[in-house]
């Protein structure tokens, strides 16, 4: 198993939170059988602190550091994403046109999103449906993704 700093308890996961001293690198969905895990610094405490208070209010605003590695184009998507408000969905499409790319170029961004939830990729849904999550189109992701949305009054 990959090494994390701490191991947070979610409704519908278990977040296997990683990071530096000085940003937050990325969180992982893991299986509800997974133990948690204490922060094991400041920076997973203070991460940790800011998921508590978004998975009880929706309107709870994230503002750990970030550090995020991807390409320019999935580093342009996720700046977009940060600027989708709560409880508001955009199509890919939408996004693609806004981006100037291509909707299944927006989709394999938001796939490979390093941080889910602080970086809301769950906000975005395909024209006729929900779309995927974490590069899935079915199961356990998509009700994730689904329980985001209701959080955050989007469904």
């Amino acid at each position: 198993m990959m090494s994390y700093q701490a191991i947070f308890t979610a409704p519908f996961a278990m977040l296997g939170i990683r990071c530096s001293e000085g940003a937050l690198l990325g969180i992982d969905f893991l299986p509800l059988s997974v133990a948690p895990q204490q922060a094991e610094s400041v920076m997973a405490n203070s991460v940790c602190a800011q998921l508590h208070d978004y998975l009880h209010d929706p309107d709870a605003l994230f503002d750990v550091p970030l550090a995020w590695h991807g390409t320019a184009h999935q580093q342009k998507v996720w700046r977009a994403l940060l600027a989708i408000p709560r409880g508001v969905t955009r199509h890919y499409g939408e996004l693609a046109t806004e981006l100037h790319s291509a909707a299944q170029a927006v989709g394999q961004a938001c796939g490979a999103n390093p941080l889910p939830i602080i970086i809301p990729c769950h906000r975005v849904v395909g024209k006729t449906g929900l779309g995927g999550f974490m590069r899935h189109a079915d199961g356990n992701a998509l009700d994730i993704k689904r329980w985001l949305l209701s959080h955050e009054g989007a469904l």
